[in-house]
């Protein structure tokens, strides 16, 4: 057979080095097997059976490639995630650091053969640049159904993308069954058995799904269903969405439903919200609220304010998840400055916005020494229906201007900080839940996702310019 055309694979992210090599390349054949090394069929079952699945061939566990097969190995010692796609002698093998790295090798030859057919000679070695890639999705706001939450989830995996945040209660609605309060439930939510089949096809692409409920604001599907719970200012006019964190019955709910869920989301990572409780966004919190101020000088001593009050009410939620292993994470305008009560130090910032009163910039929380993931609402927040200053995201301003170095505004923060940048994420809200279906919310992130995840796995200027990668990313799927 004559050597081919000699061009990296077509993938979305794009590989980050191929080595050319002369020789035939390679293409699936009516013979082709997906086969596992031996030793490593139990590990690799799923990433094979997969495969074979996708280009409708066979499998063979536990084999050794022949001329025009496909084989899986575990080669340990790279970099997390880290995979080797080698084509020569007729045939193509798949190396990985761990089953990812594995799975993500299967995800380039899937969408090279499905933009070219063939896979040129030599040696692709790629790895993503950062640990934390993904989507976060509001079904509390507006009601997403399982299968469209599995078609994105099979979507992200294609894409080399690693984490689902599902942000299920919110004011507007509490969108996953509970046995310890059925009462705050939304007529139209995921069954719990729908969540474990969510969080298993994840897993199968090596997908994390982490949880958020929004706590102390955030919670008026709660306090519907338990008013005395709800925050009133000192005039007595309810405060939307905000719990009374004065009230030791507000955090024996919320810690009911900490624990129910623990072991629905079995993953490492748990999101604990902390943004915009509605108290510390008057520009007077004790005067307005003088409960909270007393009940925070009581519990913290004379120095305490409310902001004192609300990082200790995060603290304790954490503190309610740890005995279940859980890495917490909070947004940043959960985390204050000043104060005599500190958030807890491992605490991962969720950076989103510098717009509210009292912003602190990115490089304060970094210069604590925690770590951050970008989900820069300038550049990555789909907010439903466009409200207030928000525009719909675009995959080519994604793709040319922003990296995950950009978390606040347009402005990268210091490169001293890079290492604790720990990856990104689009965000899609619901703010106006009908002004869009959800097949107008799979069309409209289509290409910001995908300028995403080449972004998050390769921060570097592209190769491609815009419209290059528009097409690459229409022949790859």
């Amino acid at each position: 057979m004559k050597a081919g055309p000699t061009k990296a694979p077509s993938a979305v992210p794009s590989v980050q080095n191929y080595e050319p090599a002369t020789g035939p390349g390679w293409q699936p054949q009516p013979s082709t097997h997906v086969v596992v090394a031996p030793d490593n069929s139990k590990a690799l079952g799923d990433e094979g059976k997969l495969l074979a699945q996708e280009l409708k061939r066979g499998y063979a566990a536990a084999g050794s490639g022949r001329a025009g097969d496909i084989e899986l190995a575990l080669a340990p010692g790279g970099a997390p995630e880290s995979y080797t796609v080698t084509v020569r002698d007729g045939r193509v093998r798949v190396t990985g650091a761990d089953e990812a790295g594995v799975f993500y090798g299967t995800r380039t030859v899937k969408q090279a053969l499905r933009a070219d057919g063939r896979l040129s000679e030599g040696v692709v070695r790629d790895k993503p640049a950062k640990p934390q890639r993904g989507l976060m999705l509001d079904t509390a706001r507006k009601h997403y159904s399982a299968r469209w939450i599995e078609d994105t989830v099979r979507e992200m995996g294609d894409l080399k993308l690693n984490q689902l945040v599902l942000h299920f209660s919110d004011d507007q609605g509490f969108r996953i069954a509970s046995d310890s309060h059925p009462e705050v439930v939304s007529e139209q939510h995921l069954t719990k058995a729908e969540v474990r089949r969510i969080v298993k096809l994840a897993a199968s692409r090596h997908i994390a799904v982490i949880p958020e409920i929004d706590s102390p604001g955030h919670l008026g599907s709660v306090m519907r269903a338990h008013p005395d719970l709800q925050l009133r200012d000192v005039n007595g006019v309810p405060t939307p969405g905000a719990v009374d964190i004065s009230n030791p019955d507000s955090a024996r709910i919320v810690d009911d439903l900490l624990r129910e869920y623990a072991d629905v989301f079995p993953g490492r990572y748990w999101h604990l919200g902390g943004d915009e409780y509605q108290a510390l966004m008057k520009r007077n919190p004790e005067a307005s609220y003088p409960g909270l101020a007393r009940e925070a000088v009581r519990k913290y001593g004379p120095n305490a304010k409310i902001q004192d009050l609300a990082t200790g009410w995060l603290n304790d939620r954490a503190a309610t998840l740890r005995p279940y292993g859980k890495h917490l994470k909070s947004w940043n305008d959960g985390l204050h400055a000043g104060g005599v009560v500190k958030a807890d130090q491992d605490r991962e910032v969720e950076y989103w916005t510098g717009k509210e009163l009292g912003a602190r910039q990115p490089a304060e929380y970094l210069s604590e020494g925690r770590t951050m993931v970008n989900a820069n609402d300038e550049y990555l927040y789909y907010v439903l229906g466009e409200p207030n200053t928000f525009t719909y995201p675009t995959g080519r301003r994604i793709y040319e201007s922003w990296t995950p170095m950009v978390v606040r505004g347009t402005e990268p923060v210091p490169a001293r900080y890079a290492d604790q940048i720990q990856g990104g994420r689009l965000a899609i809200w619901g703010d106006l839940p009908n002004a869009q279906t959800e097949e107008q919310v799979a069309r409209g992130i289509h290409l910001p996702l995908r300028a995403l995840a080449q972004k998050v796995w390769d921060p570097s200027t592209p190769k491609l310019d815009w419209e290059g990668f528009k097409a690459l990313a229409g022949r790859t799927g």
